[in-house]
């Protein structure tokens, strides 16, 4: 594989999480990997620390300057909205035949690129394209990340599904345990969720070292 694409079941889950995990654990590895969320949201400041740009960039072990901000995320707006609502209010379009070149030009350029997507595998990026659209576009595989709230297994199966009636392959569904007590027991969602979905499945329990991604259960033996 020449990259593999992050998605997952909606927003806010756990995707940089997993990309950064990722990138921590190739180079770790001492695999050449290099990491792209071409379009981020929510981002009304100056300053990137603490954003999901500045947390790949310390998963690939990069200094946050503006070359590797502009590189990482180069299609970035204020609201935090999906990107055809983020766009319109700033009286854009997102330019989706860009932001192709941009993914096709690393995954051309390095060994292995690893592109995370925007909220979920079916939200707008403009009015006739999904991300669903950018990952058949780009020909890769994906791994999907969900939550272990309630209701999760639902968007688990709906996504896995609908990704599958589209032919877009899934390498992998990783449960990222959701934050808060006031969930369904997570080891027994991990386990409904290997019974309903055909894909290997991972479970990242909540981690409270610091930083997260370099303390993550293996994600690699899911790409042997």
């Amino acid at each position: 594989m020449k990259g593999l694409f992050i998605t997952a079941t909606g927003t806010e889950i756990g995707k940089t999480l997993v990309t950064a995990s990722l990138c921590h654990q190739l180079r770790k590895a001492g695999k050449p990997i290099a990491a792209l969320k071409p379009i981020i949201s929510g981002i009304d400041r100056t300053d990137m620390k603490g954003t999901d740009t500045a947390i790949i960039a310390s998963g690939l072990g990069l200094p946050l300057t503006d070359d590797t901000i502009n590189a990482i995320s180069p299609f970035r707006y204020k609201a935090p909205l999906a990107p055809s609502m983020a766009a319109k209010l700033e009286g854009r379009t997102l330019d989706y035949d860009r932001l192709i070149q941009t993914c096709q030009l690393a995954l051309d350029e390095n060994t292995f690129t690893v592109i995370e997507g925007v909220g979920g595998s079916f939200v707008p990026l403009t009015d006739n394209r999904l991300v669903a659209n950018w990952i058949k576009d780009l020909g890769l595989h994906s791994i999907v990340v969900a939550g272990s709230y309630l209701g999760t297994l639902s968007h688990i199966t709906a996504t896995l599904e609908a990704m599958e009636a589209r032919g877009l392959p899934v390498t992998a569904l990783i449960i990222s345990q959701s934050a808060g007590h006031d969930h369904p027991d997570f080891e027994e969602t991990v386990r409904q969720a290997q019974a309903w979905t055909k894909v290997p499945v991972i479970a990242i329990p909540r981690i409270h070292q610091s930083p997260p991604w370099e303390h993550a259960p293996d994600i690699l033996s899911t790409l042997k």
